[in-house]
């Protein structure tokens, strides 16, 4: 699997994360079997939050074996310093971990976010503390608001950014370029989600996948140069859908080494996006 430079740090990740979503609900033997697949697939960067079910719970003991080779991410979607602190500890706990190698502001969406999480008595004060303890040896965050991400990479020097990164978002909706200039002016690593996006579910339809809110991509050959082109761009790192069968495509798509666009590949994915609503799209 190849890695790339995460941040100033020296860590080196693989390009391809693993989405701890992906354990979610499973029992420990098939949580511990995913785990190890995904390690022996070369994948050294796994990505957890509170809020992915009994992701947590289940992801602590499967990483357990390999926890001082990998690289750890987690996140609080609290925006005060009290409550986001206890959030940290309980997931430390259950991860049975000493420390998390990102700690990441969790869906940082609207100007309320910004304003609490930065300001007194917010949760950026708490990670800080929490890093000099040695709790978190990274500070980072997720959105999925290109004008709050830009805010806040203008705010403070965070090591990464992550956030989507989607072609059908780049070419019909306009979102990720700026969010992707901003890092790169900054300094800090971009993680990408929702490479194998499609689209949104249509009103009133059941979901594609239960395990994603979206529409990911049904083909797996489009699916797997839908990856490529996201890792084509100057990234870190991207997460697949919490899905260990899409995240097997997106290994797939890599597993000889990343191989850029062909223009004939390009095209293909191009008349693919003709027409598709983005997932996302930047505001004006």
């Amino acid at each position: 699997m190849d890695k790339r430079a995460y941040g100033r740090s020296g860590d080196q990740l693989s390009i391809i994360g693993f989405g701890g979503i992906i354990v979610d609900k499973v029992s420990a033997k098939e949580a511990a079997d995913h785990v190890a697949e995904a390690y022996d697939a070369g994948i050294n960067y796994y990505d957890v939050a509170p809020t992915y079910g009994n992701a947590q719970e289940m992801l602590g003991p499967a990483l357990k074996p390999y926890r001082d080779k990998v690289f750890l991410a987690c996140k609080t979607g609290k925006r005060l310093y009290k409550e986001a602190e206890e959030e940290l500890h309980e997931s430390l706990r259950m991860l049975e971990t000493d420390h998390f190698d990102l700690y990441q502001f969790h869906a940082m969406t609207t100007e309320e976010d910004f304003q609490q999480a930065m300001g007194p008595g917010g949760v950026l004060e708490m990670v800080q503390k929490a890093q000099e303890k040695g709790l978190i040896r990274h500070i980072g965050f997720s959105a999925h608001s290109a004008e709050i991400a830009v805010k806040l990479l203008d705010a403070f020097d965070f090591d990464s950014v992550l956030t989507p990164l989607n072609f059908a978002a780049i070419w019909n909706g306009g979102f990720g370029p700026q969010v992707l200039d901003k890092a790169q002016e900054k300094g800090a690593s971009f993680l990408a989600l929702k490479a194998m996006a499609r689209t949104h579910v249509p009103e009133g339809q059941e979901r594609p996948n239960p395990r994603c809110w979206y529409e990911p991509i049904p083909e797996p050959d489009m699916a797997k140069l839908a990856v490529r082109f996201t890792l084509s761009q100057p990234i870190t790192a991207a997460i697949p859908p919490g899905d260990i069968e899409l995240f097997r495509i997106a290994v797939e798509a890599v597993k000889d080494g990343l191989k850029p666009l062909s223009a004939d590949e390009e095209a293909r994915l191009r008349d693919y996006a003709k027409g598709l609503p983005p997932l996302f799209a930047a505001v004006g």
